[in-house]
């Protein structure tokens, strides 16, 4: 019995990649003008998205001193900034 339930599953699963494979999102399609942020280790340019979603936001210039994470962060920060105002 735990084995057809495990088939089934995996027959789900399986098919759900198949159906979201031709779904996919392309964030370029909602990229926005690049924004510069100061930041106390210098200028973070930023591209972000839509103002709904701030998941994609991301760093594409940083310090060397930072850390990509670190410039992402700010990044996201921004977004949810721009998103709230």
């Amino acid at each position: 019995m735990k084995l057809i339930s495990n088939v089934r599953i995996g027959m789900g699963g399986a098919a759900l990649a198949v159906v979201l494979s031709g779904c996919s999102i392309d964030p370029q399609k909602y990229e926005t003008t690049p924004v510069k942020v100061n930041s106390s280790k210098g200028v973070v340019t930023c591209q972000l998205y839509t103002k709904e979603r701030v998941l994609w936001d991301r760093s594409i210039g940083r310090p060397n001193s930072m850390s990509v994470q670190e410039a992402d962060n700010i990044c996201r920060a921004e977004g949810e900034r721009q998103k709230n105002a």
